[in-house]
């Protein structure tokens, strides 16, 4: 037998208009791979993210390129990381389309096994921290609206980078004793980054995502004098990022279409954690597929964001679930996907 490739394009609504430091999206569209070999099906996703220059047709054109060399395959005797290395260098630039492609080996390789993905890994789901809901940018009442829309999650990660970031932080400390996170989205500087830090330890935040955009030199500065830690995200992208970040930051937000897909967000999170790096593992706005394969990883973090099918108004897949911050995986092998 050998690899099939099916490609599924998908295009969902959010439950609300979903704004950050760099803009606002009311909808999210995915290419999810599907991979099959002797009558299973394994699932992997790329949701179309601009930031990263990652579209649907992109990411398929990319796929299309690779799908003689993925036919040509097998699953049934090799794990994928046996496969990892053909497909990098098949697709050294594009790896949304390595991440929807590796997901979708790796549901299909525990599939075949009957086992699923953590399991394969030697990892067990309960010591997969709970993740946190986000709270978009919005006018401080409708975020409040948010909160109290999704009111027993026990972490909050805020979107800022707006002139009333503490205000907003302030007001949502009111509404709850939930633990909160603060993500800035590149949208501070270096000065205001170590101003607001004191104040919002006070109000229970944990740490601060990302504050600073990538290549600013105020970073040796942040990291020498911020009140609290500082987790990189747009930072680190790659697999080699995570050593540049050794010394510069707290922590990693490894997120898997990012890097290249769940076979490399494990390597990056062992690999930070021998660094002594906090590890997190993230997500972007995308469906219970991509969810599922991040959470394969979760196991080995100390952090989670993985609230990104929540965000959605409609689902396209059933997989892992992210229920008030418990991460609940089903009783099924690979990552636990079936399509809807």
């Amino acid at each position: 037998m050998a690899l099939q490739l099916e490609l599924h394009e998908v295009e969902l609504p959010l439950e609300h208009p979903f704004t950050i430091a760099r803009g606002t999206v009311t909808k999210q569209r995915s290419l999810i791979a599907e991979l099959r070999e002797e009558g299973q099906s394994g699932y992997g996703e790329a949701p179309a993210t601009e930031y990263y220059g990652a579209s649907v047709e992109n990411v398929r054109e990319a796929l299309e390129g690779v799908r003689g060399l993925v036919d040509a395959q097998s699953l049934a005797t090799v794990d994928p990381e046996a496969l990892l290395p053909e497909w990098r260098a098949a697709l050294p630039e594009d790896p949304f389309a390595l991440c929807a492609l590796d997901g979708a080996a790796c549901d299909l390789w525990g599939k075949l096994r009957g086992e699923p993905v953590h399991r394969l890994w030697g990892l067990e789901p309960v010591d997969a921290p709970k993740s946190s809901y986000t709270i978009g940018i919005d006018t401080i009442p409708v975020m409040i609206d948010k909160l109290k829309e999704r009111p027993d999650w026990p972490i909050y990660k805020i979107k800022l980078g707006t002139p009333r970031d503490i205000e907003i932080v302030e007001t949502l400390r009111g509404h709850t004793d939930a633990a909160f996170r603060v993500d800035a989205n590149c949208g501070w500087t270096a000065d205001e980054t170590v101003m607001h830090a004191p104040r919002l330890a006070e109000l229970g935040v944990e740490f601060i995502e990302q504050p600073l955009a990538p290549g600013d030199e105020g970073q040796e500065q942040v990291f020498a004098e911020c009140a609290l830690p500082i987790i990189a995200d747009e930072n680190c992208v790659a697999e080699h990022d995570v050593e540049t970040c050794a010394g510069r930051y707290h922590g990693v937000n490894i997120k898997l279409c990012k890097c290249g897909g769940p076979s490399i967000a494990r390597r990056m999170a062992l690999r930070a954690k021998e660094l002594g790096l906090k590890v997190m593992v993230g997500c972007m706005t995308e469906t219970s597929v991509g969810i599922s394969a991040a959470a394969q990883v979760g196991p080995l973090t100390d952090y989670l964001d993985l609230d990104g099918a929540v965000l959605l108004a409609e689902d396209a897949a059933n997989g892992v679930r992210v229920e008030q911050g418990n991460i609940v995986f089903p009783d099924l092998p690979g990552s636990g996907i079936t399509l809807l």
